[in-house]
């Protein structure tokens, strides 16, 4: 952190951590006092809860304060450490969004652990939210910025929140004790975040700092067009149906009784809408409500073009008539209806305008689909199967060769990166010219792998068909040569011998060309690197000060050797669909760059399946992951019209770098609407809580 630049921002960290130390032991004295008090005048089921909840407290009241205030400190740094920039700061791990999977695999308790941080959560928010806008826009500009940046603020409430539950569970107390605590103190914590930030900024307003101003974002508010009367009864969710009634409040513990709840009683038709609260009736109405919030969320999907969200929604009644018979089939991957949903949102996801080439065909298929199950009768099932496997057909390409291409290329990228490793530890390679030591560890050390692999091969092929054994090892002579080759690249000894430097020179030029024709590198480039050899050749086999001129000339050009990236030859990068993106981000340079909406990193995030957009000069393409390598090196994609696209990691991050490649699509479109509708339903429980 630099302190010249951000004094007054130090300032008020300083004062944070010191008010840090006044405000927790105050909250964890109105945490006991709230728990006396709960304990006291709670009904009789109650008491004993609060009565231990309150014993526990006060045993580890001390270790717990000490704990929060040194936890509270660390965290502040690292957010800071992470806000700047720092290489050795750990990344922020963000709160993992509640899914249905995780739902499905928690027990009661979990769940309400769950509703209890959510209420913690808006009750805190609640609290602070004027102290905090007012914080945010004055520690923004405290930081440089010119708009508030919700992340510049280190001390906002998720980062004392995690704080305090990281430290809740390194004590390892029970969770009903935990439990109380949070219930009991959400009021209390509130109020003693909102004087904490209070105080701050009236310490950032005695130093003079003026608010940075927010950025207004016009919402746009979408029209509904006109509907038949038949599609109004479509549209309307079930929760606006039954608005004359009780309506229905989606919450975590309705969303895990449908998940896990036991479906063995109960009618076959809802016709209290799940007022009863047994049997099937309430897991239907809870499905039912899911399904209209999921098909909502995917119906706002600005990602997908019009005509498929319209087309989506009119899969809603098949939809909710199969949800009758089986109510969980939204959350089962493997369920006919699910993927056939994932399908048709997974396709949709290529096309970026309505004139896309095969748009026209591919929404084609999908109203041929909707249009398939308008019909709600016994045969609806099978009617999805028949539908699922033709969406799941469109698109569909063999891209087993790319593949198995790549697979190639990295396992000789891998051995090249050992033969790297094995002429680094050569005793002459310290002394060799920058410019040596690049080539060696890059193209050399991949033709060296090359020549290995394909002695393998040959070996293996001499030994099926009983051959006499190829005495020709081509690796060998690779290796063979970095005798001569480092010691004619060290001036003062070879200009010493001339006669020898006269004798081996043919040979290694001669032995290198081999080797790089033989991985098809480029020529220009073999050139370049050539006429700098035979520069080196010259000085040593004149002079001693030219040599010395020489070598002068070539301190200046020393630079660290990079680690390589894969090599793919030229019918390599045919077969994949290889993007050179040295050359993609040379022309890119003159034209305006793309925003990148989600960083991509180091490609450790991508999973098969997700969707990114590539920006050329001349065009927009999005393509989807269909395979990443072993050693995630190496990533093929496929278009929409099933033309493979393959990249190395680096090379995704240098486009990612000039604004050539965003993210579109982490996860499948039902995924994240699904976990929308968690999300609601745990917002729901906290605010109900």
């Amino acid at each position: 952190m630099n302190a010249r630049t951000y004094t007054p921002f130090d300032s008020c960290l300083k004062a944070a951590l010191v008010l840090s130390a006044d405000w927790i032991p105050r909250w964890l004295d109105l945490l006991q006092a709230a728990l006396v008090h709960r304990e006291a005048t709670g009904a009789t089921h109650e008491k004993r809860g609060f009565g231990h909840a309150r014993s526990v407290l006060m045993a580890c009241r001390d270790r717990l304060e000490a704990r929060l205030v040194t936890a509270f400190a660390s965290a502040v740094h690292a957010d800071v450490a992470r806000d700047n920039g720092s290489p050795t700061a750990a990344p922020r791990k963000p709160r993992a969004a509640l899914s249905m999977d995780d739902l499905t695999l928690m027990d009661h308790g979990q769940v309400q652990a769950s509703v209890e941080l959510a209420r913690l959560q808006q009750v805190v928010r609640m609290a602070v939210d004027d102290e905090l806008l007012t914080l945010d826009a004055l520690l923004s500009a405290a930081r440089g910025l010119r708009t508030v940046r919700a992340e510049a603020n280190p001390l906002r409430p998720d980062v004392v929140i995690d704080t305090l539950m990281a430290a809740l569970a390194k004590l390892r107390i029970d969770e009903t004790a935990r439990l109380h605590w949070l219930h009991a103190g959400a009021v209390s914590l509130g109020q003693e975040l909102g004087w904490f930030y209070g105080a701050l900024v009236r310490h950032l307003e005695a130093d003079g700092v003026q608010p940075a101003g927010y950025v207004v974002v016009p919402t746009v508010v979408p029209v509904r067009p006109a509907r038949a009367p038949a599609d109004d009864q479509v549209e309307e969710p079930a929760s606006e149906a039954r608005a004359a009634d009780a309506p229905l409040v989606l919450t975590l513990d309705h969303l895990h009784r449908l998940l896990v709840g036991n479906l063995a009683h109960g009618g076959a038709e809802v016709s209290d809408h799940g007022a009863s609260g047994s049997g099937n009736a309430l897991v239907r109405t809870l499905a039912a409500e899911v399904v209209t919030l999921m098909l909502r969320t995917i119906a706002e999907d600005r990602r997908l073009l019009t005509p498929v969200r319209d087309l989506v929604m009119q899969l809603k009644p098949a939809l909710l008539h199969l949800a009758k018979t089986d109510p969980r089939f939204f959350a089962d991957r493997d369920n006919p209806a699910r993927r056939l949903l994932d399908a048709i949102t997974a396709r949709s996801l290529a096309y970026i305008h309505e004139q896309d080439t095969g748009f026209g065909e591919f929404a084609g298929q999908v109203l041929h689909t909707v249009q398939s199950l308008q019909t709600l009768s016994a045969d609806l099932p099978e009617r999805v199967v028949a539908c699922m496997q033709r969406m799941e057909s469109l698109g569909l390409t063999d891209q087993g060769p790319a593949m198995q291409t790549l697979v190639r290329v990295e396992q000789r990228h891998l051995l090249a990166e050992r033969v790297a490793r094995e002429i680094r530890a050569r005793d002459d390679f310290a002394r060799a010219p920058a410019l040596v030591k690049r080539f060696l560890c890059g193209p050399w050390a991949q033709a060296v792998a090359h020549a290995r692999l394909s002695a393998d091969i040959l070996g293996e092929l001499a030994t099926q068909h009983d051959l006499l054994e190829v005495r020709d090892v081509p690796s060998d002579r690779y290796m063979d040569i970095l005798t001569d080759l480092l010691w004619s690249c060290q001036l003062a000894q070879a200009s010493q011998n001339r006669a020898r430097l006269v004798r081996v020179v043919p040979v290694v030029l001669r032995t290198l060309r081999e080797g790089l024709d033989a991985i098809d590198f480029p020529r220009p480039q073999a050139e370049s690197f050539f006429q700098a050899l035979m520069g080196l050749h010259e000085a040593a086999y004149k002079s001693h000060r030219s040599g010395g001129m020489m070598k002068t000339s070539l301190r200046h050009q020393e630079q660290p050797v990079a680690t390589a990236e894969p090599w793919l030859q030229g019918h390599e990068a045919r077969e994949s669909g290889f993007i050179d993106t040295q050359l993609m981000v040379t022309e890119f340079a003159d034209t305006e760059p793309a925003t990148c909406q989600q960083p991509l990193g180091s490609g450790d995030s991508l999973e098969v399946g997700a969707w990114i957009e590539l920006q050329y000069p001349d065009r927009v393409q999005r393509c989807q992951l269909r395979w990443a390598s072993p050693h995630r090196t190496l990533f093929l994609f496929a278009t929409a019209d099933g033309q493979s696209v393959s990249l190395t990691r680096q090379g995704m991050d240098r486009l990612e770098a000039s604004g050539q490649l965003r993210v579109v699509a982490e996860h499948g479109v039902v995924d994240e609407a699904l976990a929308a509708v968690a999300r609601l339903a745990w917002v729901n429980s906290g605010r109900l809580a």
